[in-house]
């Protein structure tokens, strides 16, 4: 081990006494000899892959200097080695997990004796890698106001352009015991600077602030941009290495975060230690330095008014409405239809809850939520839609405890009639039938194969047999299941599981059945399904819902970089889809963006609607 020099100080200290604390601590050598056989140093503790080679092990008198303090949600401090070794897989930096408020600050000079741990965020099921860590710690400050470690800087140029190497296959898939290679795997790059003081530079914003005062950006300006700004999501093997969340180290009592949108930048300078969310599951710049944000030209869109022989059917996530809601919320949604949709004539909307929200007590009717969403559209000069839909079976369809949420049509009956056949409840299923040589729902509306287990805890979907200009029209209003439960992009496992595409899988052929047997009554039927199917547009998901040609995805109809309807994790992607049967020709198809890329959101999808002439 070479010899350290004695770090500066800032604080007047007695020097003979901080010289015999640096020698005890190792910060200071006087000969090489003086570096004892068992001495630890960080980059020891990390070892060269994700997980320590001292994991459970006890360490003692490690050296660092401390880089950030975290006094909210998992309190500790990290600190760094301002002496790095030669191996670039080693990471110099390291979290110390004090469980209450550390008594360090920012520059001190300290050594810590403790257990090494790796901790999983979110439990080992979680699939999520793990945090290398000290914890039970005894920390001892050896001075104090000593500069910090040059932070690292991260860019385009630094952060490979492959994503992930593949997993182990003899241990599951997982990439933990793999050796890194931060010059070949952008998630081995990150790895590598774990609890690491790093830089980032001015950087494209491309996921907006949220409620938990964190926001998205991306190091790499010409990666997939979107034309509003964003970074477009576009398949599983192509996944986007320069995204980064970013958060901030100050106490809220220190000033808001700030608020930015898609589109705009980070500008001057980010710099902090580099960690691993413990929420998120993903790399993240926990900031001592935020740098500015500097507006972009982003703005709610407005899509044009159909005209008189074009039909306009839309589909809208209204995340959780319920008449508990501020009065804002439905006015805000209701300018959504009004304003930037302009008046569909068909609005197929998910997530409406009952009449008393996410309370257990058994109510499962609507009427008033959608009453008050109704009153709110034609205040804000809109029509006054009618509503057709079917109450659920109370704790049945998923969602919020006690919410009952489900999906329902939105019809201006001055533009469109809708073919009420009575019947249709929460279990029994619509059939089709042939009247008068065309195909007719037994049940309008009425739920599709509701008893098919693919629904279990999950919305069923509904169909509405409606007329327009004297032509029939098929819609299916659908809310697949969520992606709850699956790995993380940034997982120890490579690829992700995704587990729940199986139960989407389902669904996805529930629905294709439905559509052929409409498409078997009539070939030439017109066929809308749409909806919120938490699924993209090049998943196994629409891959069974097209199946057999029975329907065609109307996002293929878009520039790939303008298929997107919500942001997650800074990646633009779709998972609001309106499909079509092949009788429904020269449409046009939008995508609405009035939420998703804004840190003020109505909801978090963003609606779409498509005009056609039937």
């Amino acid at each position: 081990m070479r010899a350290l020099p004695a770090l500066p100080l800032a604080k007047p200290t007695a020097v003979t006494a901080v010289v015999m604390a640096a020698l005890a601590a190792g910060l200071l050598a006087v000969t090489p000899a003086s570096a004892g056989a068992a001495e630890v140093r960080i980059h020891d503790i990390q070892g060269s892959t994700r997980l320590s080679p001292l994991a459970g092990k006890a360490v003692a008198g490690v050296p660092g200097i401390v880089t950030g303090v975290r006094t909210s949600g998992s309190k500790g401090f990290w600190f760094q080695d301002p002496h790095p070794d030669a191996d670039p897989a080693t990471s110099e930096g390291v979290f110390v997990f004090t469980s209450s408020a550390p008594a360090v600050a920012v520059g001190d000079a300290v050594t810590v004796s403790g257990t090494v741990d790796e901790y999983i965020p979110g439990g080992a099921a979680s699939g999520n890698q793990s945090v290398t860590e000290i914890g039970k710690p005894t920390v001892t400050v050896v001075s104090s106001g000593n500069q910090l470690p040059a932070a690292t800087v991260i860019n385009s140029r630094d952060v490979p352009g492959t994503f992930a190497p593949a997993g182990d296959k003899a241990a599951g898939g997982s990439i933990n015991g793999l050796t890194l290679k931060p010059e070949k795997y952008a998630l081995d790059r990150y790895e590598s600077l774990e609890g690491m003081n790093v830089r980032i530079g001015t950087s494209r914003v491309t996921g907006a602030t949220d409620s938990y005062g964190e926001l998205w950006v991306t190091v790499k300006p010409d990666e997939r941009p979107t034309p509003r700004g964003g970074t477009l999501y576009n398949g599983y093997a192509s996944q986007n290495t320069g995204r980064l969340m970013v958060q901030s180290l100050a106490p809220a009592s220190a000033g808001a975060f700030p608020v930015a949108n898609v589109g705009d930048s980070l500008t001057g300078t980010t710099e902090g230690p580099l960690d691993y969310n413990q929420f998120a599951g993903t790399y993240t710049v926990a900031a001592r330095q935020l740098g500015a944000v500097k507006a972009g030209r982003t703005k709610p869109e407005v899509t044009r008014k159909q005209k008189k022989d074009e039909l306009a059917v839309a589909t809208y996530n209204v995340e959780n409405l319920d008449p508990t809601d501020p009065q804002s919320k439905f006015d805000k949604l209701a300018a959504g239809i009004v304003d930037h949709l302009s008046s569909p004539d068909i609005v197929a909307i998910e997530e409406v809850q009952d009449n008393d929200g996410a309370k257990n007590d058994g109510v499962v009717a609507a009427d008033v939520t959608v009453g008050k969403f109704i009153d709110a559209i034609v205040a804000a000069g809109g029509p006054r839609y009618q509503w057709r839909s079917i109450d659920p079976v109370d704790l049945a369809d998923g969602g919020e405890p006690g919410g009952n949420i489900r999906q329902g049509f939105l019809y201006n009956p001055d533009r469109v009639g809708f073919t009420s056949r009575p019947g249709g409840t929460a279990t029994n299923a619509t059939g089709v039938v042939r009247q008068g040589g065309r195909a007719a729902l037994t049940y309008s509306p009425g739920r599709v194969d509701p008893a098919n287990p693919a629904w279990k805890d999950s919305r069923k979907p509904l169909a509405g047999e409606f007329t327009f200009r004297g032509r029939k029209v098929f819609l299916v209003a659908n809310h697949f299941a969520s992606k709850g439960g699956d790995q993380a992009i940034d997982s120890q496992y490579q690829p992700p599981a995704r587990s729940s595409e199986t139960e989407r899988h389902e669904q996805a052929q529930a629905v294709n059945t439905f559509v052929r047997k409409i498409r078997s009554a009539q070939s030439d039927a017109e066929v809308v399904v749409l909806g919120d199917l938490n699924d993209f547009e090049f998943s196994g998901t629409a891959k069974i819902l097209t199946g057999g040609k029975a329907l065609s995805a109307t996002a293929y109809s878009l520039p790939a970089d303008e298929r997107y309807s919500y942001v997650y994790e800074g990646n633009s992607q779709i998972l609001d889809q309106i499909l079509v049967s092949p009788a429904v020709r020269d449409y046009q198809l939008d995508i609405v963006h009035i939420n998703a890329e804004f840190a003020d959101q109505n909801s978090d999808h963003d609606p779409s609607v498509l005009r056609f002439r039937p």
